[in-house]
């Protein structure tokens, strides 16, 4: 009986050839080449993005809207207050007022391009509230468990059980000023659940990986490896649903304003516009559409960076 296969004789008609050690270049086939930058998964997504058109256009839209939202003044060289006059009240479009003015004779098109500072700031403020809030509670919840995990988990259900437009609604009904800040933490107030049980989530998969083992073992503390390892390596769904909230506060804010609790009536913001051409959406429809126009064009702005940033950061979607 020989020894291994390869010391058996060749079967009739077939011949039979066993390369010599010297001539195997394995060497060249298990070679890596150093000269290349290592690949991570925030540059691979920032290399799924660049190539898809909906990340670019979605870029631009949003890049407008903050433009417009921090320098109106570079499209209009009115101001949504100054120049009102009742005698032009319900003006329609014409190369003074492009857009038309409203019954108090403001032109609607300077009053459109400052509302985004108003509702913009608020979906920002609320948003960074929002993630630092809910990130710290979710990231604790989740690596240190135990007692502490059943607290924080059954107070996030407690805010998560109470409706978050009609909390908002109480709350700033007895507020004694309803400025951006305030209407932004009221908000985040009662809108970080999500973004908690998110974390908390992504933290419980990535918290039993190798390199926390690793960083347990050169003696970091558990609060250094939770900061500077497990919460940037569970960053992806945090700023995926950060991207489409964003736009969700905007619509708080507009809904809110619109019924007259949000944004102080004194504040050239979407929702108030919106509310004022209530009453005149039979016969001038227009004083309602321009301001709910930019309103949605600016949260589906955000919308469409969600989902180009969630199926950039989610490796399922990259290998389907």
């Amino acid at each position: 009986m020989p020894e291994n296969r390869y010391d058996m004789a060749p079967r009739p008609g077939q011949g039979h050839y066993v390369a010599a050690p010297e001539e195997v270049t394995v060497g060249v086939v298990d070679a890596v080449s150093t000269d290349e930058a290592p690949t991570s998964l925030w540059r691979d997504a920032w290399r799924d993005m660049s190539h898809r058109p909906m990340f670019w256009v979605s870029a631009v839209m949003i890049v407008l809207v903050v433009v417009v939202a921090v320098a109106p003044g570079l499209f209009t060289n009115m101001l949504p207050r100054v120049g009102c006059s009742l005698p032009d009240s319900l003006l329609p479009p014409s190369s003074e007022h492009f857009f038309g003015t409203d019954k108090n004779g403001c032109d609607i098109y300077t009053r459109t391009l400052y509302g985004a500072r108003a509702s913009v700031l608020v979906g920002l403020l609320t948003t960074v509230m929002v993630v630092l809030l809910g990130t710290v509670i979710g990231a604790v919840a989740g690596y240190y468990g135990g007692w502490l995990d059943t607290i924080l988990s059954r107070l996030t259900d407690i805010f998560f059980a109470v409706p978050f437009v009609l909390a908002a609604i109480v709350i700033l009904s007895i507020a004694p000023a309803r400025d951006a800040l305030t209407v932004a933490v009221v908000l985040a107030a009662f809108g970080w659940t999500t973004i908690a049980r998110i974390t908390r989530g992504a933290v419980l998969s990535v918290k039993n990986n190798e390199f926390v083992t690793a960083a347990k073992a050169l003696g970091m503390s558990r609060a250094a490896i939770l900061w500077r390892h497990v919460v940037p390596n569970s960053a992806a769904p945090i700023i995926v649903y950060s991207t489409v909230a964003l736009g969700t506060f905007i619509v708080a804010e507009a809904t809110l304003t619109f019924l007259g609790i949000g944004l102080d009536p004194s504040t050239v913001s979407w929702g108030g516009d919106l509310a004022n051409g209530r009453a005149s959406i039979r016969t001038n429809p227009e004083i309602m559409f321009y301001p709910a126009a930019a309103l949605a064009f600016t949260v589906l702005g955000f919308i469409m960076l969600g989902d180009v940033v969630n199926d950039a950061l989610d490796p399922k979607a990259r290998k389907r």
